[in-house]
């Protein structure tokens, strides 16, 4: 059995998080490549190729494991996962409609609250968590965290409009953009179920000394999963806007290993997330399904520090960056409210 350790859980996932608020970064230093290249190569990368590598470093006998663990536990954590993928479409296409704060504050809001809170109302859980130590402050932690990401998004609606780089125009609907994003915001969650799913598979894993890397092993069907519906996406794409030459040659003849470089550079930021995901997730004891709500939350409060230390608020009024400053505030206190309750909960 993992030893509880709630803070140093905490910090793990934190360090997922940065991770994932700085994967795309690479996105705008490519030369002269659709978007679907890029998508495609980056999810090959951490999708697919790198959850099977990482599987076969971390978890001894890993024959053995896939051999013994349940088949029904491999299907439903991949099949999850695809419709993880459908969520990220869905995703860049409320940002279309209703701008990119909005769009990442919903739907990680609701990915925050469904993903963590759903399964256990499904299984019947709630009350038992609530009237348990330390449980009453795990559940106000992510409730609070899903208000605290949606304040966020608030602000970042206002800095859009303040810099007028708010999306105009006939493609400006917010009527369209809601439902698309509550959708995302839903199928993002159920990358979590994804997750769970797959827990047994995890368990045969460690009872084969796989340890704190347990969760890996899952990683090769929930992500195997999104990488197959993205693929699918990106063959459309491709194939309707003519671009699978990008893959041998830029239009100018320049910048292709670059890209390419830029594409395993994402990848490879967006697996170590996961990464330290799984090492966090294993230390939070009882109440480990909170993993999900930390890591939503405290993605939310990194990109929001890095665009403060690049000074992506300077130009907003006083009360938009009051908005943001108290958005921050709830921010670290559900952090903290969901680190203690998990805490107590180990005692």
């Amino acid at each position: 059995m993992i030893e509880s350790a709630p803070i140093l859980g905490t910090l793990l996932h934190a360090v997922g998080a940065a991770f994932a608020a700085l994967c795309y970064s690479p996105q705008h230093y490519l030369h002269k490549w659709s978007w679907q290249s890029y998508w495609l190569i980056q999810a090959m990368f951490c999708w697919l190729l790198i959850p099977i590598l990482y599987a076969w470093w971390t978890i001894p006998e890993l024959g053995l494991v896939l051999a013994e663990a349940p088949k029904e536990a491999m299907i439903k954590s991949y099949l999850l996962g695809a419709f993880y993928g459908v969520g990220g479409i869905a995703f860049g296409l409320s940002i279309r409609y209703i701008g990119f704060s909005l769009t990442y504050a919903i739907a990680i809001g609701v990915s925050c609250v469904m993903g963590t809170l759903l399964p256990r109302v499904m299984e019947g859980q709630i009350g038992n968590i609530l009237h348990s130590h330390g449980g009453f402050l795990v559940i106000a932690g992510v409730l609070l965290g899903g208000g605290a990401v949606f304040t966020t998004g608030i602000a970042g609606f206002r800095k859009e409009r303040e810099g007028k780089t708010q999306a105009e125009g006939a493609r400006y609907n917010f009527h369209i953009g809601l439902p698309i994003v509550l959708l995302a915001g839903f199928l993002s969650a159920v990358f979590n179920f994804s997750l769970e799913a797959g827990q047994p598979i995890a368990e045969v894993a460690y009872a084969h000394g796989a340890g704190n890397f347990k969760q890996g092993v899952i990683y090769m069907f929930s992500h195997t999963g999104a990488f197959t519906t993205s693929l699918i996406y990106v063959i459309y794409l491709a194939t309707k806007n003519k671009t699978w030459h990008e893959f041998r040659s830029t239009p100018d003849g320049k910048g292709l290993i670059r890209n390419y470089s830029l594409a395993l550079i994402t990848g490879m930021l967006w697996y170590l997330q996961f990464l330290y995901y799984g090492l966090g997730h294993v230390r939070l004891g009882i109440f480990e399904f909170s993993s999900w709500a930390i890591h939503m939350i405290i993605l939310i409060l990194m990109s929001c520090g890095f665009g403060v230390l690049i000074g992506e608020w300077k130009g907003c009024s006083r009360k938009t960056q009051a908005i943001l400053a108290g958005s921050i505030f709830l921010l670290l206190a559900s952090v903290g409210i969901l680190t203690y309750g998990n805490y107590l909960g180990g005692q």
